[in-house]
């Protein structure tokens, strides 16, 4: 159920702006956090509560798009979905709606809510495109599709991850509860606390100091998959904004050598300000044109720990980013396995021998998986798998249900079993 503060903050005005975002999300032509932002910067009027309304509602919709679109027909638009939400999944009386809406509306809405639920396919159920449902049931059947889906279709909850190199997670936890902030330690990351609402962080103290950071669990995991020492030569060789990176450095304690990777000169630019909060030292930010570039060449077989967290379909974060099934297509993933393929192959030849390299997703189809790594090891037999679950024993973790592959010896994490985005990796060794 969608989650309103309070339903009394519903007026014409917010259905109105409402649609009028979601019109433009439904365009598909951006990411959906992107567009939500360009529509308040132009309607600064709104404030805090009217924008979460407003985000809340058009998430909503998001999710459950097949499904509400099913019960709309044969009404169509994006008015009619919010109307249609506001009722079936935030709990809003049709009586409180019909005082906001037009003639037609009332009419429309006392038919709505008087008609027969119609017979839904395994897709509309799902709220799912046909094609993800085609190839997610390659591995399942119609109900572990179904709870799968249901996992994907929550919002998810905010997690933050403490920079140990500032703070204890004990300390950071006393802190926001002292201030009237509901928190828990995440039941996996050592680092990680989950906050049971989503307060304005990026003004916190705590976030301007760089002792937290906003990150998933999952993705804090990938961190300790890799496991750097102190010391060392590492390399996130796709860095992007630099979340991980700034995990690794802080596994490092700051010593060695970090190298951020990304062909993005935009991405890493982000980086800066956040290497500065952090008081890493050992960090070397690197705009390359690709996997072949000079400076990945130079650094063959130099390197102690290689983190590939490839680029997806991002599958595994429809919690977080719904657009995204609607947005993918079976075209769009063909040419992103065919990157992925190309970035392992050309940074596993960083990997000195002896080393480790941790290839990862935040994708919940296998092609982009463990097929990438199969064929990937078929093609280089001086590489072998490691136990994800070993590696992470080590380390004190132990996660039920996360074994992935045909040879169980993978990693992954689900929303529905875990409480996480969906996340894939594998721990692979370079032979000495």
């Amino acid at each position: 159920m969608l989650r309103t503060e309070s339903s009394t903050r519903i007026n014409a005005a917010l259905i109105a702006h409402a649609a009028n975002a979601l019109t433009r999300l439904l365009e598909f032509a951006q990411p959906a956090d992107a567009v939500l932002s360009a529509y308040f910067r132009e309607q600064r009027q709104l404030g805090g509560r009217e924008r979460g309304f407003v985000a809340e509602t058009c998430y909503a919709v998001l999710r459950h798009k097949r499904s509400l679109e099913r019960l709309v027909e044969p009404a169509q638009g994006a008015r009619r979905l919010i109307l249609a939400a506001l009722l079936r999944l935030s709990g809003v009386a049709q009586r409180q709606l019909s005082e906001y809406v037009s003639a037609d509306e009332k009419e429309w809405l006392l038919a709505f809510k008087a008609r027969l639920e119609p017979e839904l396919s395994l897709a509309e159920q799902a709220d799912l495109p046909d094609w993800l449902v085609e190839k997610l049931m390659q591995r399942r059947d119609a109900t572990q599709l179904l709870v799968l889906a249901r996992g994907l279709n929550q919002s998810a909850a905010l997690d933050i991850r403490v920079n140990s190199l500032k703070a204890k997670r004990e300390e950071v936890m006393a802190q926001f509860a002292a201030e009237g902030i509901a928190v828990e330690a995440c039941p996996f990351s050592p680092l990680g606390i989950r906050l049971k609402t989503k307060p304005a962080l990026q003004k916190h103290p705590l976030y301007l100091s760089g002792t937290i950071e906003v990150q998933d669990e999952g993705s804090q995991l990938l961190g300790v998959l890799l496991a750097p020492k102190r010391g060392e030569m590492v390399v996130d060789f796709c860095a992007g904004a630099g979340g991980k990176t700034l995990l690794l450095g802080a596994l490092m304690r700051s010593t060695g050598r970090l190298y951020a990777f990304d062909v993005s000169a935009k991405r890493l630019a982000k980086l800066k300000p956040r290497v500065a909060r952090s008081g890493l030292s050992n960090m070397h930010p690197v705009c390359i044109e690709g996997e072949n570039d000079s400076r990945v060449k130079r650094l063959a077989g130099k390197i102690d720990r290689v983190l590939i967290d490839a680029p997806c379909s991002g599958l595994g974060t429809l919690r977080r980013n719904p657009d995204l099934k609607w947005r993918q297509t079976p075209q769009s993933i063909a040419e992103l396995t065919l990157k992925q393929q190309h970035i392992l192959a050309g940074a596993a030849r960083l990997v000195k021998p002896g080393g480790r390299l941790v290839y990862a997703t935040c994708s919940i189809l296998s092609e982009e998986n463990e097929t990438i790594v199969d064929g990937f090891l078929d093609a280089h037999p001086e590489f072998q798998r490691l136990s994800a679950s070993a590696v992470l024993a080590q380390q004190g973790i132990s996660i039920a249900d996360c074994a992935a592959g045909g040879s169980g010896q993978d990693f992954r994490l689900l929303p529905h079993r875990h409480g996480t985005d969906g996340f894939y990796a594998a721990v692979l060794e370079r032979a000495k």
